[in-house]
């Protein structure tokens, strides 16, 4: 039986925790999947920045990348990779470069998505080009910010339209804040938008192919308090909304690893902010959930690597916009756009493969988070994010709820399960 390697790479900025969870779980599974006539076995390392021949080949099968987003260098080889190579990368990067979150919440409104009352506003200042004077002078036409306030409706936010990290975002109560935002705002392009005041639950929900994990947020606490631990804040049903919700933009981007966080009020969860292809994964922020996250990164990883899953190198919008025509409540519009998500990322598949052949993968997992492998790899994490003083506290508080949520068997839970119903047929069809 011909023995083949498959190579995973891993693209990494400031992450230290969960790469090595992942590097040694994998080694320690000594996956060895017997596909058809071959013997597969997977190898691990981390992608290196050097110059690059365009014409030279690429050895990885797959790449996890957490660099794309910010990291020109990077960026750049994996277009070239993708379009040379075959490589598989989690996100395509010419979405990720192109579909920022106004584009994002353009298409989702599109396909009839709540996402909340939103109005873009000319900048502030501009950076001096030559016919920059010229150009407003003739057409930019001057507005009243207290109208647009009424307009959007207060409260409100005023944040960047390509923002992330809550840079740039202010909540306004009042006109007079919104001015005072706006005098503030520089050279920031902006959206205003509606807040969803009176919510009852914030729920930000994550991605990584096909498997969705819901966590109940709260935005007022520090990084570490935000991801709650808390469960069966939800019903089924609305589960599943929220893993449809979530399925649907990342197919309909093309994005494999990426969060949703949506407002619930009056039973309807609003989307406000999903176009996040590079969600927070650190064990200093997510704790309880971070099981989940190296579990489910592995999983779709060796997936990909072993099945040699080819990279979609565009972007087919029409099978979603054919549902959007239709007469249709937009529950089962959401329906069909999750089924065309599904198919996309190949959920049956995936879940098959993964019952068969990711068991010692899963076994592995649960012994190295209950390891002094696992405390020492989340120490590093917090010592190089905490004072010294706090990093013994912080490590021992982590690694609980880490051995918890493992004990618990959370790690190997995934949200919305594959719904029975959807509208369309197969994709493409209509």
């Amino acid at each position: 039986m011909p023995q083949i390697t498959r190579h995973i790479g891993l693209s990494l900025g400031a992450d230290i925790c969960w790469p090595l969870a992942f590097e040694q779980i994998l080694a320690d599974s000594k996956l060895d999947l017997k596909l058809g006539k071959d013997s597969v076995q997977f190898a691990c390392e981390r992608v290196t920045l050097e110059p690059f021949p365009l014409a030279a080949g690429c050895k990885y099968d797959v790449v996890v990348d957490r660099l794309t987003h910010w990291l020109a260098l990077r960026r750049e080889w994996i277009k070239k990779c993708i379009l040379m190579d075959g490589l598989y990368v989690y996100n395509n990067p010419w979405s990720v470069q192109s579909y920022e979150k106004h584009s994002s919440y353009c298409a989702m409104l599109a396909l009839g998505m709540p996402v909340p009352k939103t109005m873009m506003v000319p900048q502030k200042n501009y950076e001096p080009k030559p016919d920059l004077d010229f150009t407003l002078k003739t057409y930019a036409r001057l507005f009243d910010l207290g109208k647009i306030g009424e307009q959007v409706g207060l409260p409100a936010f005023m944040k960047p339209y390509d923002g992330g990290g809550w840079q740039g975002v202010t909540k306004l109560d009042t006109e007079a804040e919104l001015r005072q935002a706006y005098e503030n705002s520089e050279k920031w392009l902006m959206h205003v938008q509606q807040a969803v005041a009176g919510f009852d639950l914030f729920v930000r929900a994550v991605g990584i192919g096909p498997q969705v994990r819901l966590m109940k947020y709260d935005a007022s606490q520090p990084l570490h308090g935000r991801y709650t631990t808390a469960r069966d804040f939800c019903s089924a049903e609305e589960e599943q909304v929220m893993a449809d919700t979530c399925l649907t933009i990342n197919a309909f981007f093309g994005w494999d690893f990426n969060s949703c966080e949506a407002l619930r009020k009056d039973g309807v969860f609003h989307p406000i902010d999903f176009a996040n292809p590079c969600p927070d994964n650190q064990v200093n922020s997510i704790h309880h959930h971070w099981p989940w996250y190296v579990m489910s990164n592995l999983k779709w990883a060796v997936f990909c690597a072993a099945t040699r899953r080819p990279m979609r190198k565009t972007l087919d919008f029409e099978p979603f916009y054919a549902i959007a025509k239709q007469e249709l409540p937009y529950r089962e519009k959401l329906k069909g756009y999750a089924r065309i998500a599904r198919e996309r990322l190949q959920a049956d598949a995936f879940t098959e493969f993964a019952a068969k052949h990711l068991r010692p993968l899963e076994e592995a997992a649960t012994k190295w988070f209950q390891s002094e492998r696992c405390m020492e790899a989340i120490t590093k994490k917090v010592a190089h994010m905490y004072p010294a003083h706090e990093v013994k506290d912080f490590s021992a508080r982590f690694f609980e709820l880490v051995k918890q949520a493992v004990a618990d068997g959370e790690h190997l839970k995934v949200a919305g399960a594959a719904p029975k119903a959807a509208v369309a047929g197969k994709e493409g069809k209509k």
